[in-house]
Protein backbone atom coordinates (compact mmCIF):
# COMPACT_ATOMS: atom_id res chain seq x y z
CA UNK A 1 0.00 0.00 0.00
CA UNK A 2 1.52 3.41 -1.08
CA UNK A 3 2.61 5.56 2.12
CA UNK A 4 0.93 8.45 -0.26
CA UNK A 5 -2.56 7.35 0.01
CA UNK A 6 -2.05 7.17 3.94
CA UNK A 7 -0.54 10.40 4.32
CA UNK A 8 -3.67 12.00 1.87
CA UNK A 9 -6.72 9.76 3.80
CA UNK A 10 -5.10 8.60 6.79
CA UNK A 11 -4.92 4.58 7.74
CA UNK A 12 -6.98 2.13 8.74
CA UNK A 13 -6.88 -0.05 11.55
CA UNK A 14 -5.52 -3.24 9.24
CA UNK A 15 -3.04 -1.20 7.96
CA UNK A 16 -4.50 0.02 4.72
CA UNK A 17 -5.20 3.64 4.19
CA UNK A 18 -8.67 5.09 4.04
CA UNK A 19 -10.14 5.81 0.58
CA UNK A 20 -8.37 2.09 -0.40
CA UNK A 21 -11.22 -0.33 -1.18
CA UNK A 22 -10.12 -2.28 -4.40
CA UNK A 23 -13.04 -3.89 -6.81
CA UNK A 24 -13.23 -7.33 -7.52
CA UNK A 25 -12.79 -7.55 -11.18
CA UNK A 26 -15.95 -10.01 -11.51
CA UNK A 27 -17.82 -6.84 -10.13
CA UNK A 28 -15.86 -4.33 -12.82
CA UNK A 29 -17.31 -6.64 -15.90
CA UNK A 30 -20.23 -6.79 -14.75
CA UNK A 31 -20.49 -2.92 -14.08
CA UNK A 32 -19.42 -2.25 -18.00
CA UNK A 33 -21.91 -5.26 -18.75
CA UNK A 34 -24.71 -2.87 -17.34
CA UNK A 35 -23.49 0.29 -19.33
CA UNK A 36 -23.45 -1.69 -22.23
CA UNK A 37 -19.40 -0.94 -23.04
CA UNK A 38 -19.42 -4.43 -24.60
CA UNK A 39 -16.85 -5.79 -26.72
CA UNK A 40 -19.08 -6.94 -29.81
CA UNK A 41 -20.42 -3.05 -30.42
CA UNK A 42 -18.51 -0.65 -31.80
CA UNK A 43 -16.74 1.28 -29.20
CA UNK A 44 -14.61 3.59 -30.93
CA UNK A 45 -16.51 7.06 -29.68
CA UNK A 46 -17.44 6.34 -26.15
CA UNK A 47 -15.70 8.31 -23.97
CA UNK A 48 -15.16 7.49 -20.37
CA UNK A 49 -14.42 8.77 -17.39
CA UNK A 50 -12.89 6.87 -14.28
CA UNK A 51 -12.94 9.14 -11.37
CA UNK A 52 -10.39 7.30 -9.00
CA UNK A 53 -8.58 4.72 -11.22
CA UNK A 54 -6.01 3.35 -8.39
CA UNK A 55 -3.76 0.73 -10.08
CA UNK A 56 -6.70 0.44 -12.83
CA UNK A 57 -8.92 -2.32 -12.25
CA UNK A 58 -11.02 -0.90 -14.49
CA UNK A 59 -8.96 0.86 -17.23
CA UNK A 60 -7.75 -2.60 -17.84
CA UNK A 61 -11.31 -4.85 -18.54
CA UNK A 62 -11.75 -1.22 -20.43
CA UNK A 63 -8.78 -1.56 -22.78
CA UNK A 64 -9.63 -5.35 -23.23
CA UNK A 65 -12.81 -4.54 -24.51
CA UNK A 66 -12.13 -1.69 -26.69
CA UNK A 67 -9.14 -4.11 -28.40
CA UNK A 68 -11.52 -6.61 -28.78
CA UNK A 69 -14.19 -4.37 -30.34
CA UNK A 70 -11.07 -3.05 -32.63
CA UNK A 71 -10.88 -6.17 -34.28
CA UNK A 72 -14.11 -6.86 -35.10
CA UNK A 73 -14.90 -2.52 -36.46
CA UNK A 74 -11.39 -1.84 -37.90
CA UNK A 75 -10.55 1.03 -35.57
CA UNK A 76 -7.44 1.89 -33.94
CA UNK A 77 -7.79 0.99 -30.56
CA UNK A 78 -4.33 2.71 -28.94
CA UNK A 79 -5.73 6.07 -30.94
CA UNK A 80 -8.99 5.95 -29.10
CA UNK A 81 -7.83 4.54 -25.44
CA UNK A 82 -5.74 7.71 -25.57
CA UNK A 83 -8.28 10.76 -27.19
CA UNK A 84 -11.49 8.66 -25.10
CA UNK A 85 -10.34 7.40 -21.74
CA UNK A 86 -10.26 9.88 -19.09
CA UNK A 87 -8.99 9.01 -15.50
CA UNK A 88 -7.74 11.02 -12.13
CA UNK A 89 -5.57 9.24 -9.47
CA UNK A 90 -4.21 11.50 -6.45
CA UNK A 91 -1.84 8.62 -5.57
CA UNK A 92 1.48 8.90 -7.85
CA UNK A 93 2.63 5.67 -7.42
CA UNK A 94 -0.81 3.63 -7.79
CA UNK A 95 -1.39 5.84 -11.01
CA UNK A 96 2.80 4.67 -12.07
CA UNK A 97 1.75 1.33 -11.40
CA UNK A 98 -1.80 1.71 -13.36
CA UNK A 99 0.57 3.09 -16.20
CA UNK A 100 2.73 0.34 -16.85
CA UNK A 101 -0.20 -2.29 -16.70
CA UNK A 102 -1.85 -0.47 -19.34
CA UNK A 103 1.79 -0.40 -21.78
CA UNK A 104 2.10 -3.70 -20.93
CA UNK A 105 -0.75 -4.79 -23.24
CA UNK A 106 -0.73 -1.96 -25.28
CA UNK A 107 3.05 -0.46 -25.77
CA UNK A 108 2.56 2.30 -27.27
CA UNK A 109 -0.27 3.94 -25.69
CA UNK A 110 0.55 7.15 -24.38
CA UNK A 111 -1.18 7.81 -21.12
CA UNK A 112 -2.16 11.54 -21.94
CA UNK A 113 -5.38 11.52 -20.61
CA UNK A 114 -4.53 10.38 -17.11
CA UNK A 115 -4.12 12.56 -14.74
CA UNK A 116 -2.16 12.70 -10.90
CA UNK A 117 -4.46 14.92 -9.25
CA UNK A 118 -7.67 15.41 -6.93
CA UNK A 119 -10.59 14.78 -8.96
CA UNK A 120 -12.56 17.14 -6.78
CA UNK A 121 -10.38 19.87 -7.98
CA UNK A 122 -10.48 18.46 -11.81
CA UNK A 123 -11.52 20.76 -14.72
CA UNK A 124 -12.37 19.15 -17.84
CA UNK A 125 -13.51 20.88 -21.65
CA UNK A 126 -15.41 17.59 -22.30
CA UNK A 127 -18.47 15.33 -21.59
CA UNK A 128 -18.36 11.77 -21.20
CA UNK A 129 -20.78 9.20 -22.34
CA UNK A 130 -19.49 6.62 -19.58
CA UNK A 131 -18.67 7.66 -15.74
CA UNK A 132 -17.93 4.51 -14.11
CA UNK A 133 -15.76 3.64 -10.32
CA UNK A 134 -15.13 2.77 -7.33
CA UNK A 135 -14.85 6.10 -5.13
CA UNK A 136 -12.80 6.43 -2.21
CA UNK A 137 -14.61 5.79 1.12
CA UNK A 138 -13.30 8.65 3.70
CA UNK A 139 -15.11 9.28 6.46
CA UNK A 140 -16.06 13.00 6.95
CA UNK A 141 -13.31 13.59 10.43
CA UNK A 142 -10.68 11.83 7.91
CA UNK A 143 -11.01 14.60 5.61
CA UNK A 144 -7.94 17.46 6.17
CA UNK A 145 -10.13 20.10 7.57
CA UNK A 146 -9.25 22.67 4.83
CA UNK A 147 -9.72 20.49 2.20
CA UNK A 148 -13.30 19.72 3.99
CA UNK A 149 -13.49 23.55 3.93
CA UNK A 150 -12.44 24.26 0.13
CA UNK A 151 -15.18 21.12 -0.85
CA UNK A 152 -18.11 22.81 1.55
CA UNK A 153 -17.44 25.30 -0.60
CA UNK A 154 -17.58 23.95 -3.79
CA UNK A 155 -20.23 21.23 -3.87
CA UNK A 156 -23.60 21.48 -3.10
CA UNK A 157 -23.99 17.99 -1.78
CA UNK A 158 -21.64 18.06 1.11
CA UNK A 159 -23.93 18.21 3.77
CA UNK A 160 -24.09 17.10 7.49
CA UNK A 161 -20.79 14.48 7.55
CA UNK A 162 -20.97 13.69 4.48
CA UNK A 163 -18.25 11.03 3.42
CA UNK A 164 -15.87 11.93 0.57
CA UNK A 165 -17.42 9.53 -2.26
CA UNK A 166 -20.90 11.92 -1.84
CA UNK A 167 -18.47 14.93 -3.74
CA UNK A 168 -17.59 12.53 -6.24
CA UNK A 169 -20.93 11.44 -7.02
CA UNK A 170 -21.67 15.08 -7.52
CA UNK A 171 -18.46 16.29 -9.12
CA UNK A 172 -18.65 13.10 -11.65
CA UNK A 173 -21.97 13.65 -12.49
CA UNK A 174 -20.81 17.25 -13.87
CA UNK A 175 -19.42 15.84 -16.74
CA UNK A 176 -21.71 13.51 -17.59
CA UNK A 177 -23.02 13.95 -21.36
CA UNK A 178 -26.99 14.37 -22.47
CA UNK A 179 -27.86 10.46 -22.58
CA UNK A 180 -24.80 9.46 -20.77
CA UNK A 181 -24.52 6.80 -18.11
CA UNK A 182 -22.77 6.79 -14.51
CA UNK A 183 -22.51 3.67 -12.59
CA UNK A 184 -20.39 3.22 -9.35
CA UNK A 185 -20.06 0.68 -6.96
CA UNK A 186 -20.20 2.46 -3.35
CA UNK A 187 -21.30 2.53 -0.17
CA UNK A 188 -25.28 2.37 -0.26
CA UNK A 189 -25.19 4.82 3.42
CA UNK A 190 -26.24 7.95 0.95
CA UNK A 191 -29.51 6.06 0.17
CA UNK A 192 -30.40 6.57 3.98
CA UNK A 193 -28.35 9.33 6.35
CA UNK A 194 -28.57 12.35 6.79
CA UNK A 195 -25.66 13.63 4.67
CA UNK A 196 -26.97 11.62 2.09
CA UNK A 197 -29.92 13.87 1.49
CA UNK A 198 -28.41 16.56 -0.67
CA UNK A 199 -27.09 13.84 -3.15
CA UNK A 200 -30.08 12.25 -3.02
CA UNK A 201 -32.30 15.48 -4.03
CA UNK A 202 -29.44 16.52 -6.88
CA UNK A 203 -30.20 12.98 -8.42
CA UNK A 204 -34.13 12.99 -8.17
CA UNK A 205 -33.83 16.98 -9.53
CA UNK A 206 -31.75 16.30 -12.64
CA UNK A 207 -30.84 12.77 -13.20
CA UNK A 208 -32.18 9.78 -13.26
CA UNK A 209 -32.11 6.60 -11.23
CA UNK A 210 -32.44 3.13 -13.14
CA UNK A 211 -30.92 0.56 -11.66
CA UNK A 212 -29.61 -0.22 -7.70
CA UNK A 213 -28.32 -3.01 -7.17
CA UNK A 214 -27.69 -4.37 -3.28
CA UNK A 215 -24.16 -5.68 -2.94
CA UNK A 216 -23.89 -6.40 0.31
CA UNK A 217 -24.07 -10.57 0.55
CA UNK A 218 -21.37 -10.61 -2.13
CA UNK A 219 -17.43 -10.26 -1.89
CA UNK A 220 -17.70 -7.29 -4.18
CA UNK A 221 -13.93 -6.02 -3.03
CA UNK A 222 -10.96 -7.99 -2.75
CA UNK A 223 -10.52 -6.96 1.05
CA UNK A 224 -13.17 -7.70 3.48
CA UNK A 225 -14.75 -4.36 4.66
CA UNK A 226 -17.61 -2.86 5.76
CA UNK A 227 -18.62 -1.14 3.14
CA UNK A 228 -21.82 -2.28 2.73
CA UNK A 229 -22.08 -1.82 -1.22
CA UNK A 230 -24.70 -1.38 -4.20
CA UNK A 231 -24.01 -0.81 -7.17
CA UNK A 232 -26.02 2.21 -9.48
CA UNK A 233 -26.81 3.71 -12.53
CA UNK A 234 -27.95 6.48 -13.43
CA UNK A 235 -28.65 8.25 -15.97
CA UNK A 236 -28.97 11.94 -17.43
CA UNK A 237 -32.03 11.84 -19.61
CA UNK A 238 -35.65 13.59 -18.64
CA UNK A 239 -37.58 10.96 -18.64
CA UNK A 240 -38.12 9.50 -15.46
CA UNK A 241 -38.40 5.51 -15.49
CA UNK A 242 -39.24 3.79 -12.26
CA UNK A 243 -35.96 1.76 -10.69
CA UNK A 244 -35.23 -1.32 -10.68
CA UNK A 245 -34.03 -3.03 -7.84
CA UNK A 246 -32.77 -6.36 -6.78
CA UNK A 247 -30.44 -8.11 -4.37
CA UNK A 248 -27.20 -9.86 -5.46
CA UNK A 249 -26.56 -13.08 -3.11
CA UNK A 250 -23.83 -14.71 -4.98
CA UNK A 251 -20.94 -12.99 -7.07
CA UNK A 252 -21.14 -15.79 -9.08
CA UNK A 253 -24.67 -14.37 -10.26
CA UNK A 254 -22.73 -11.59 -12.05
CA UNK A 255 -21.22 -13.67 -14.06
CA UNK A 256 -24.45 -14.34 -16.40
CA UNK A 257 -25.74 -12.54 -18.63
CA UNK A 258 -27.42 -9.04 -17.62
CA UNK A 259 -30.54 -10.36 -18.59
CA UNK A 260 -30.25 -13.07 -16.06
CA UNK A 261 -29.88 -10.50 -13.66
CA UNK A 262 -32.45 -8.37 -14.98
CA UNK A 263 -34.94 -11.15 -14.37
CA UNK A 264 -34.32 -11.03 -10.38
CA UNK A 265 -35.49 -7.94 -10.09
CA UNK A 266 -37.72 -7.82 -7.43
CA UNK A 267 -39.44 -4.75 -7.81
CA UNK A 268 -39.88 -1.33 -9.96
CA UNK A 269 -40.02 1.97 -7.46
CA UNK A 270 -39.95 5.44 -8.16
CA UNK A 271 -37.17 7.26 -6.81
CA UNK A 272 -39.23 9.72 -4.65
CA UNK A 273 -41.53 7.11 -3.75
CA UNK A 274 -38.22 5.39 -2.10
CA UNK A 275 -36.18 8.04 -0.63
CA UNK A 276 -37.86 11.25 -0.15
CA UNK A 277 -41.34 10.67 0.74
CA UNK A 278 -43.25 8.49 3.32
CA UNK A 279 -46.84 8.52 4.88
CA UNK A 280 -46.74 8.97 8.51
CA UNK A 281 -50.26 10.98 9.08
CA UNK A 282 -51.42 10.35 12.26
CA UNK A 283 -48.25 9.58 13.85
CA UNK A 284 -45.18 11.66 15.96
CA UNK A 285 -41.93 11.62 15.92
CA UNK A 286 -40.13 10.22 19.29
CA UNK A 287 -38.87 14.11 20.10
CA UNK A 288 -42.16 15.59 19.58
CA UNK A 289 -43.73 13.50 22.68
CA UNK A 290 -41.39 14.91 24.92
CA UNK A 291 -38.38 12.73 25.34
CA UNK A 292 -34.90 13.59 24.61
CA UNK A 293 -32.72 11.25 22.10
CA UNK A 294 -28.63 11.35 23.01
CA UNK A 295 -25.37 8.88 22.43
CA UNK A 296 -22.95 8.11 25.42
CA UNK A 297 -19.73 9.54 26.17
CA UNK A 298 -16.86 9.49 23.45
CA UNK A 299 -13.23 10.21 25.10
CA UNK A 300 -10.87 9.16 22.60
CA UNK A 301 -8.80 7.09 24.42
CA UNK A 302 -10.82 4.52 26.05
CA UNK A 303 -8.57 2.47 26.98
CA UNK A 304 -6.72 4.96 29.35
CA UNK A 305 -10.37 6.49 30.37
CA UNK A 306 -12.30 3.45 31.58
CA UNK A 307 -11.44 0.42 33.09
CA UNK A 308 -12.46 -2.13 36.03
CA UNK A 309 -9.76 -1.27 38.44
CA UNK A 310 -10.45 2.47 39.09
CA UNK A 311 -12.28 2.24 42.13
CA UNK A 312 -8.83 0.87 43.88
CA UNK A 313 -6.25 3.77 42.46
CA UNK A 314 -8.40 6.57 41.51
CA UNK A 315 -10.89 8.98 43.21
CA UNK A 316 -14.50 7.86 43.63
CA UNK A 317 -16.06 11.40 42.68
CA UNK A 318 -14.82 10.82 39.59
CA UNK A 319 -15.96 7.45 38.73
CA UNK A 320 -19.19 6.63 36.52
CA UNK A 321 -20.59 3.52 36.58
CA UNK A 322 -20.28 2.91 32.55
CA UNK A 323 -22.86 0.83 30.11
CA UNK A 324 -21.65 -0.25 26.84
CA UNK A 325 -22.67 -2.52 24.39
CA UNK A 326 -20.87 -5.46 25.31
CA UNK A 327 -22.89 -5.20 28.56
CA UNK A 328 -25.71 -5.63 26.38
CA UNK A 329 -26.07 -8.97 24.92
CA UNK A 330 -27.83 -12.17 24.51
CA UNK A 331 -30.88 -10.09 25.80
CA UNK A 332 -29.72 -9.87 28.91
CA UNK A 333 -28.19 -6.44 31.00
CA UNK A 334 -25.06 -8.07 32.29
CA UNK A 335 -22.94 -4.96 33.85
CA UNK A 336 -19.14 -5.92 33.49
CA UNK A 337 -17.45 -3.21 36.17
CA UNK A 338 -16.35 -0.93 33.90
CA UNK A 339 -16.35 3.05 34.84
CA UNK A 340 -15.48 6.29 33.33
CA UNK A 341 -13.12 9.04 34.92
CA UNK A 342 -14.97 12.08 35.13
CA UNK A 343 -12.25 14.97 34.74
CA UNK A 344 -15.42 17.39 35.03
CA UNK A 345 -17.12 18.80 37.70
CA UNK A 346 -20.75 19.39 38.38
CA UNK A 347 -20.67 22.81 36.21
CA UNK A 348 -19.09 20.92 33.21
CA UNK A 349 -15.43 22.68 33.94
CA UNK A 350 -12.07 20.51 33.98
CA UNK A 351 -11.15 19.40 37.45
CA UNK A 352 -8.19 20.48 39.08
CA UNK A 353 -5.97 17.84 38.99
CA UNK A 354 -3.72 18.30 41.93
CA UNK A 355 -6.89 18.33 44.44
CA UNK A 356 -7.50 14.71 42.86
CA UNK A 357 -3.80 12.98 43.27
CA UNK A 358 -5.08 9.56 42.36
CA UNK A 359 -6.81 10.66 39.10
CA UNK A 360 -3.45 12.49 38.96
CA UNK A 361 -0.83 10.22 39.23
CA UNK A 362 -2.58 8.22 36.90
CA UNK A 363 -3.28 9.90 34.43
CA UNK A 364 0.22 11.79 33.97
CA UNK A 365 1.78 8.20 33.60
CA UNK A 366 -0.46 8.21 29.99
CA UNK A 367 0.67 11.87 29.43
CA UNK A 368 2.29 11.52 26.35
CA UNK A 369 -0.55 8.70 24.65
CA UNK A 370 -3.55 11.10 25.87
CA UNK A 371 -1.50 13.89 24.59
CA UNK A 372 -1.35 12.33 21.00
CA UNK A 373 -5.09 12.28 21.09
CA UNK A 374 -6.63 14.49 17.36
CA UNK A 375 -8.48 16.94 19.83
CA UNK A 376 -5.54 17.47 21.99
CA UNK A 377 -3.75 19.03 18.68
CA UNK A 378 -6.53 21.38 18.69
CA UNK A 379 -6.02 23.38 21.45
CA UNK A 380 -8.08 21.37 24.06
CA UNK A 381 -6.46 20.93 27.34
CA UNK A 382 -4.66 17.54 28.05
CA UNK A 383 -6.74 15.73 29.96
CA UNK A 384 -10.18 16.66 28.33
CA UNK A 385 -12.47 14.44 26.74
CA UNK A 386 -14.13 14.35 23.40
CA UNK A 387 -17.83 14.88 24.86
CA UNK A 388 -18.44 16.83 28.28
CA UNK A 389 -19.64 13.99 30.80
CA UNK A 390 -22.86 15.22 32.28
CA UNK A 391 -22.83 13.43 35.63
CA UNK A 392 -27.02 13.91 36.28
CA UNK A 393 -27.27 11.53 33.23
CA UNK A 394 -26.40 8.68 35.13
CA UNK A 395 -29.21 9.17 37.30
CA UNK A 396 -31.95 9.81 34.55
CA UNK A 397 -34.22 6.69 33.56
CA UNK A 398 -33.27 6.30 29.99
CA UNK A 399 -33.30 3.93 27.29
CA UNK A 400 -30.36 1.84 26.21
CA UNK A 401 -30.00 1.30 22.57
CA UNK A 402 -26.42 -0.56 21.26
CA UNK A 403 -25.83 0.95 18.00
CA UNK A 404 -24.95 -2.50 16.84
CA UNK A 405 -27.27 -4.82 18.30
CA UNK A 406 -28.78 -8.39 18.12
CA UNK A 407 -31.08 -7.95 20.67
CA UNK A 408 -35.12 -8.89 20.66
CA UNK A 409 -35.10 -6.82 23.97
CA UNK A 410 -35.09 -3.20 24.32
CA UNK A 411 -33.19 -2.37 28.09
CA UNK A 412 -34.32 0.39 30.31
CA UNK A 413 -31.93 1.47 32.96
CA UNK A 414 -33.57 3.63 36.34
CA UNK A 415 -30.82 5.71 36.64
CA UNK A 416 -28.04 3.19 37.59
CA UNK A 417 -25.54 4.20 35.01
CA UNK A 418 -23.82 6.38 32.36
CA UNK A 419 -23.72 5.68 28.56
CA UNK A 420 -20.76 5.25 26.08
CA UNK A 421 -20.67 6.10 23.30
CA UNK A 422 -21.99 3.01 21.28
CA UNK A 423 -24.69 3.32 23.08
CA UNK A 424 -27.93 5.61 22.00
CA UNK A 425 -30.10 6.59 24.99
CA UNK A 426 -33.93 7.96 24.96
CA UNK A 427 -34.71 9.92 28.13
CA UNK A 428 -36.66 12.60 29.37
CA UNK A 429 -39.83 10.80 31.33
CA UNK A 430 -40.51 8.58 33.90
CA UNK A 431 -39.34 4.95 34.00
CA UNK A 432 -42.67 4.09 33.08
CA UNK A 433 -43.24 6.24 29.95
CA UNK A 434 -39.55 4.76 28.53
CA UNK A 435 -41.15 1.01 29.28
CA UNK A 436 -43.67 1.94 27.30
CA UNK A 437 -42.25 3.43 24.46
CA UNK A 438 -39.22 0.34 24.29
CA UNK A 439 -42.22 -1.96 24.09
CA UNK A 440 -43.29 0.30 20.91
CA UNK A 441 -39.64 0.07 19.78
CA UNK A 442 -39.62 -3.52 20.14
CA UNK A 443 -42.90 -4.59 17.63
CA UNK A 444 -42.40 -5.39 14.25
CA UNK A 445 -44.39 -1.87 13.02
CA UNK A 446 -41.13 0.01 14.56
CA UNK A 447 -38.55 -3.10 13.01
CA UNK A 448 -39.78 -2.39 9.76
CA UNK A 449 -39.84 1.26 9.76
CA UNK A 450 -36.12 0.43 10.94
CA UNK A 451 -35.53 -1.70 8.18
CA UNK A 452 -35.98 1.00 5.36
CA UNK A 453 -34.76 3.94 7.28
CA UNK A 454 -31.20 3.03 9.09
CA UNK A 455 -28.35 1.59 8.18
CA UNK A 456 -27.57 -2.56 8.81
CA UNK A 457 -24.85 -4.43 9.88
CA UNK A 458 -24.17 -7.46 8.61
CA UNK A 459 -26.64 -10.30 8.52
CA UNK A 460 -29.26 -7.43 7.89
CA UNK A 461 -30.21 -6.24 11.40
CA UNK A 462 -30.93 -2.31 11.73
CA UNK A 463 -28.46 0.33 13.41
CA UNK A 464 -29.74 1.92 16.09
CA UNK A 465 -28.69 5.84 15.48
CA UNK A 466 -30.03 9.08 16.10
CA UNK A 467 -30.74 10.19 12.65
CA UNK A 468 -32.97 6.68 12.25
CA UNK A 469 -34.32 7.44 16.11
CA UNK A 470 -35.41 10.70 14.62
CA UNK A 471 -37.10 9.79 11.87
CA UNK A 472 -39.53 7.06 13.19
CA UNK A 473 -43.25 7.53 13.38
CA UNK A 474 -45.37 6.20 16.52
CA UNK A 475 -48.61 6.62 17.86
CA UNK A 476 -49.05 9.49 20.14
CA UNK A 477 -48.32 7.71 23.72
CA UNK A 478 -50.68 9.54 25.71
CA UNK A 479 -53.62 8.43 23.52
CA UNK A 480 -53.41 5.06 23.92
CA UNK A 481 -55.67 3.88 26.74
CA UNK A 482 -54.47 3.11 30.16
CA UNK A 483 -55.37 -0.35 29.72
CA UNK A 484 -53.68 -1.01 26.92
CA UNK A 485 -50.45 1.07 27.72
CA UNK A 486 -50.72 -1.42 31.52
CA UNK A 487 -50.72 -4.74 28.97
CA UNK A 488 -47.99 -2.91 26.69
CA UNK A 489 -45.94 -2.78 29.65
CA UNK A 490 -46.81 -6.18 31.37
CA UNK A 491 -45.30 -7.71 28.05
CA UNK A 492 -42.11 -5.34 27.99
CA UNK A 493 -41.79 -6.99 31.34
CA UNK A 494 -42.49 -10.65 30.31
CA UNK A 495 -40.56 -9.89 27.05
CA UNK A 496 -43.46 -11.06 24.95
CA UNK A 497 -42.76 -9.80 21.44
CA UNK A 498 -45.97 -11.75 20.29
CA UNK A 499 -48.07 -9.68 23.07
CA UNK A 500 -46.58 -6.72 21.87
CA UNK A 501 -47.30 -6.91 18.60
CA UNK A 502 -50.93 -8.15 18.76
CA UNK A 503 -51.22 -4.97 20.91
CA UNK A 504 -49.34 -2.57 18.46
CA UNK A 505 -50.94 -3.90 15.28
CA UNK A 506 -54.32 -3.21 16.91
CA UNK A 507 -53.48 0.56 18.19
CA UNK A 508 -52.41 0.98 14.05
CA UNK A 509 -56.14 -1.26 12.74
CA UNK A 510 -57.75 1.82 14.75
CA UNK A 511 -55.62 4.97 13.95
CA UNK A 512 -57.84 4.97 10.55
CA UNK A 513 -61.25 5.26 13.24
CA UNK A 514 -59.45 7.50 15.03
CA UNK A 515 -59.36 10.35 12.43
CA UNK A 516 -62.93 9.51 11.30
CA UNK A 517 -64.00 10.09 15.23
CA UNK A 518 -62.31 12.78 15.16
CA UNK A 519 -63.88 14.46 12.10
CA UNK A 520 -67.01 14.13 13.60
CA UNK A 521 -66.12 15.82 16.79
CA UNK A 522 -65.39 12.83 19.16
CA UNK A 523 -61.96 11.74 20.36
CA UNK A 524 -61.32 7.95 21.79
CA UNK A 525 -58.36 7.30 23.40
CA UNK A 526 -57.05 3.92 21.49
CA UNK A 527 -57.80 1.07 23.83
CA UNK A 528 -57.50 -2.94 23.69
CA UNK A 529 -61.32 -3.02 24.09
CA UNK A 530 -61.34 -1.49 20.09
CA UNK A 531 -59.01 -4.56 18.48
Amino acid sequence: MSSKTKQLYGERRNGASHGDVFTSPVVVSFMLDLLEYLPEKDLSAISVLEPSCGEGIFLLEIQRRLVKSSKIYGFDPVEVFTKNIFACEIDSDKLDRCIKQLQSYMPSFKPQNLNNEDFLFSSWNVKFDIVIGNPPYVRYENIDPLKRDLYKKEFTTFHYRADLYVLFFEHSLRFLSENGKHCFICSDRWLKNEYGKKLRALISDRFNMEYLIDAERIKAFKDAVLAYPAISLITNTRNKYRIKTATISELEELLNPIEYVEKRYSEHYNWCEIFLNSNTEGLLGIEEQGFSIGIGVATGADRIFISESFPDIIEKDLLLPLISARDLSGNDLRWQGRYVLNPYDADGHLINLDEYPGARDYLIKYRQDIENRHIVRHNRTWYALIDKIKPGLRYLPKILLPDISCNSVIFVDSGNFYPAHNIYYISGKSVQWLELLAAILMSSFVQCQMSEISNKMHGGMPRWQSQSLRKLRIPDLSEISIETREMLIDAYHGKDIGAINFLVDGIMSQLKERRLSRKKGKVRQLSIYDI
